[in-house]
Parts: C-alpha cells; structure tokens; sequence
C-alpha cells in the first residue's frame, strides 16, 4: 500500500467508488452524476491550492482516496475506498501515512454518525469525538485530531 497523486485515470475509480450502494447508505452522501463528480474534482479538490489529496493504490490499483481542505478556520480530512477494500486495515495505513503529510492541527473529520467503521478509523488514528453537527438532515459525529490534545483548543 502506498499513497501518491492522484491521476487522471483514477478519477473513473473514484466515481465508480462513490457510487457503490454500501459506502452512499454508510455516508449518507449523495453520488454526484458523472458531470458534476468530474467538475467537482477538476475545480474544488485538484484545483485547490490549500488541499491535499493523495490516492491510495493496493497491489497496483486505486484502492481510494484521502483529502484535506480549508472549511472556514478549520482544516477538514476526508476519504473514501472502494468496497473490496474495506476490512482490511488499508484505512488505517492509509489515514497514518497521510497524517504524517498533513501537517495542521487541529485536524476535523466529520462522517456520518451510523458509519461506526469511519468513526472506530478515525478514532485509532487518534481523533477524539468533539460533539455532533447535522448536514442535510442527517447527523454526523465531529471528530478533532490535535497535536497535544490536553491542550489543544477549538
């Protein structure tokens, strides 16, 4: 497992991924069509001078992707990996090496409250819960990574 830019090619997987009935009804995201997924990558996550975003490849192939973003004065990490690799602990590695290139904490993570598999991730990669914020209806734990997290703050 290894992390690296992401390419062009690997967008096609990451829509794909996103797609998947299993990982829509954990997130509660809504997949995007093809247009919008594609303008969305290009302008918002590529196109993003203060992110971060690496692919994550398995055996040779995309396995998934992490990120990190400027939302207001917090700095947000995010990921998605396809099905077959979940349960493998490829999260976790993953989530490890790319903390060691995201350098900013506090860092935020925000997933869906009944994707305990993304909270119990998070969580062994050393976020703490903080409380509960609600997107589109559905409420999401957030999770706060600090550097010291005795004296970290908001």
């Amino acid at each position: 497992m290894r992390l690296r830019n992401v390419e062009q090619a690997d967008l096609e997987v990451f829509l794909e991924q996103e797609h998947d009935p299993e990982a829509v009804r954990r997130s509660k995201f809504t997949p995007r069509d093809r247009e919008a997924f594609m303008t969305h990558w290009q302008t918002k996550i590529l196109g993003n001078p203060t992110g971060l975003v690496q692919t994550v490849v398995v055996d040779g192939e995309p396995a998934g992707h992490l990120l990190s973003w400027w939302k207001e004065e917090r700095r947000f990490i995010g990921y998605w990996f396809g099905r077959r690799f979940w349960g493998r602990g490829i999260g976790t590695e993953a989530l490890t090496l790319f903390l060691r290139q995201e350098k900013t904490r506090p860092l935020y993570a925000d997933p869906y409250i009944g994707n305990t598999g993304s909270v119990r991730l998070l969580e062994k990669c050393g976020f703490q819960r903080t409380g509960e914020i609600e997107h589109d209806e559905h409420d999401y734990v957030l999770l706060r990574l600090s550097g010291d997290s005795a004296t970290a703050s908001d």
